[in-house]
């Protein structure tokens, strides 16, 4: 599959592994806690990743759910059922 690649924004980091953004941002989460015994960490990662995920794959896609279903590995009945729950998609 083609799609074609929008300019990249000029305020762009340099390229890192996206493992390290999300080590470094938990290791912020935990210093934040002040000690505090963390709750449900696996379904709040989950939440915080996906929502942004679908956001910017739909950017990159013109909003072409079959592209973007494609990109994620999802059928795209399970793309529009998820775009409804994160609101980036109206209710059909």
């Amino acid at each position: 599959m083609s799609i074609p690649h929008p300019e990249a924004p000029v305020d762009l980091r340099p390229a890192t592994p996206m493992r390290d953004r999300v080590e470094e941002s938990l290791h912020i989460y935990f210093h934040n806690l002040g000690g505090q015994a963390p709750s449900n960490l696996y379904a709040l990662v989950l939440s915080e990743v996906e929502a942004p995920l679908r956001e910017v794959v739909m950017q990159f896609t013109g909003d072409n759910q079959s592209k973007a279903a494609a990109i994620l590995g999802l059928n795209r009945g399970t793309l529009r059922k998820k775009l409804r729950r994160y609101g980036l998609q109206e209710c059909a």
